[in-house]
This record gives structure tokens, C-alpha cells and sequence, in this order.
């Protein structure tokens, strides 16, 4: 569409001029809607440097709010916006107007034209065509203007639905934070009385081990088998416990070979060890999380105990002991 003639001028036809290819050029720069002296220069027929010579002979006609040049990043900002648009070769004139030059300098940064810079061009050039394509662009102009206007308030509203759908999002957000950050807690303490949450709070360890469960507890008891039930399919669970005496001084286990048995009937594989090793209570989880109990798992939430997640470092020293 554009060509070159013999005096190194530019023209074009006159799809150049249609409003839509016009408004296209059209950009917002600092909240002002303006045009790239490249853009200008296309359309007037011009070559850029005519263009930006005859404003230059002329800059008392060309004051701020008609003209001004980009900044650094401004002309950064412009030429990613360029790039993603698809109106002709307008980021090919500004990497040329940014080029450096022969003596190792960077050229100036492109100029941009309000409507009233649009309208003072036509005087500066000097040419019925120039005043024919001032008044084309004056007019895209206004229609854009126009337009702005006629839908300020369905801009207005799609604003404000952005913000609300801002708020619902980082609300939503907020909630699946809090679900991804469910894990139970390094440490903490259970109070007296706090049976159901002391008893969420062990479920949720049981529940999250995929591979096996190493419990080792003196006083595990059918209550604790209980608790245990709560595992996932599939889990291995070991009871490292003690034996007792009963009131007649003879020793016995706290679970029963047939407890064993009806537990393993219907959430296997479950293996009771007894040891004497132990004082404390550990609970160990796919060995590779290891929790200090405070309380025997029968006892949560009865009396005051405390928890702490340990070194996952001391999982073997313990396991050799069971």
C-alpha cells in the first residue's frame, strides 16, 4: 500500500484514510490519546524526518499539549504494544527511528501528536493534501471520543465487576491457601477437655501417611486400634508396646493376639511389637515424619500433652530399637 516516489516522498491510497485504519493508530500515552509521528508521516504522505523537520521550524505552534516526546520507558511500553498489534509496519519505523546512528549515538526518542497537534500539522506542511488527512484524522478523533463517551458507563460498571471479581478471587484464593496449608502443625499443646480436638488433630496425621504407620506407645490399647482404623487403604501399621501386669501380678499385652487378628480381618497389615525401650511416645509416618506424643493415643485430650515434629534424621535410631 505505501510506496516511495522519485523525490523520496511517501503516498498511499486512500484505505489509509478509512476511520478504522485511522482510530487503529490511535494510542493512549500519559491518559491523552495520540499519534506516533511515524503514523502521521505514513498517512500525510511524508518521510518522518520531513515530518519532525517542518514541526521542529516550528515549535512555537507546537507547545506541550499539542506535542511531546517519549521517555525510556515509555517507548519500552510502546514498542511490546506495537509488536502485538498487526497495523502495517509501524514497529519496523520506530526501530529505525531508534537506530543508532554513524557516529555512535542513539537517535531521538519518536514524537506523538495530540488532536490539536494533528490540526496545527496541516498549517506546518502546507498542502491540500495535508489538510485532507488532518480533517480524516481530526474526525477519528471525535468518533473515538465519541465512543468513549457513549460507553463511559458500561466501562464504569465492567470496572467495577473487574474489582469485585479482584476481591472474589483473592477471597477464593485465601480459602484454597489455607486448604493447601492444612498440614497439622509443627507443635503445639492440647488442653484438658479438648477430647474431639485432640482426636481430629491425630486423625489427620494417621490419615495422611500413604505407605505405613510406626507407632510406638506402652498403653496401646483396642481404643487405639480404633484410631488406627482411620488409615488409609493399604497403610502398614506397627504397634511397638509394652506388656503389663494385671491384678494378679502376671503379665499380659494391652492388645490381644485376637484383637490383632479381627483388626487385620478388615484394615490389614497390622504387626504389634513389645519392647521395654521405650518411655516416650513417637509416631512415625512413611519414614519420614517423626511426631513426639505426649499422651498415649487412648488418652487425647483427657489431660494436658503437648507435640512436636522431630529431625526425621533420628527415624532410624529409633526404628533399630523397635
Amino acid at each position: 500500500m505505501i510506496r516511495m516516489d522519485s523525490e523520496n516522498k511517501l503516498s498511499m491510497d486512500n484505505e489509509n484514510l478509512s476511520p478504522n485504519c485511522i482510530q487503529r493508530r490511535i494510542i493512549m500515552i500519559r491518559g491523552i490519546q495520540v499519534m506516533l509521528d511515524c503514523d502521521l508521516a505514513e498517512l500525510y504522505g511524508v518521510a518522518v524526518k520531513r515530518l519532525n523537520q517542518q514541526v521542529s521550524r516550528n515549535l512555537n505552534r507546537f507547545p506541550d499539549r499539542f506535542m511531546f516526546q517519549l521517555d525510556e520507558k515509555e517507548f519500552t511500553d510502546l514498542k511490546l504494544q506495537i509488536a502485538t498489534s498487526s497495523v502495517g509496519n509501524r514497529l519496523d519505523h520506530l526501530k529505525s527511528q531508534f537506530a543508532t546512528s554513524s557516529w555512535g549515538g542513539v537517535r531521538k526518542m519518536p514524537k506523538v501528536f495530540t488532536e490539536q497537534g494533528v490540526a496545527m500539522l496541516s498549517s506546518v506542511l502546507k498542502s491540500q493534501t495535508a489538510v485532507q488527512v488532518s480533517i480524516a484524522i481530526m474526525d477519528a478523533f471525535v468518533k473515538m471520543r465519541q465512543f468513549l463517551m457513549a460507553n463511559v458507563e458500561v466501562v464504569s460498571r465492567m470496572n467495577v465487576l473487574e474489582k469485585r471479581q479482584f476481591t472474589t478471587d483473592a477471597k477464593v484464593d485465601a480459602i484454597l491457601e489455607r486448604l493447601d496449608t492444612s498440614a497439622p502443625p509443627a507443635q503445639g499443646v492440647f488442653y484438658d477437655g479438648q477430647l474431639w480436638d485432640a482426636h481430629v488433630f491425630m486423625e489427620k496425621l494417621i490419615g495422611s501417611a500413604r505407605k505405613s504407620i510406626l507407632l510406638i506407645d506402652n498403653w496401646a490399647t483396642v481404643e487405639t486400634l480404633d484410631m488406627l482404623a482411620k488409615k488409609c487403604d493399604g497403610v502398614d501399621v506397627t504397634i511397638v508396646t509394652s506388656a503389663h501386669h494385671d491384678q494378679k501380678g502376671k503379665l499380659h499385652p494391652l492388645i490381644s493376639s485376637v484383637d490383632e487378628e479381627k483388626f487385620n480381618s478388615q484394615y490389614p497389615t497390622l504387626i504389634v511389637k513389645h519392647s521395654e525401650k521405650f518411655h516416650d511416645r513417637f509416631l512415625i509416618l512413611d519414614d519420614m515424619e517423626l511426631y513426639l506424643i505426649g499422651a498415649s493415643l487412648k488418652d487425647l485430650g483427657r489431660k494436658c500433652f503437648g507435640f512436636t515434629k522431630m529431625d526425621a534424621n533420628e527415624i532410624e535410631e529409633l526404628k533399630k530399637r523397635c
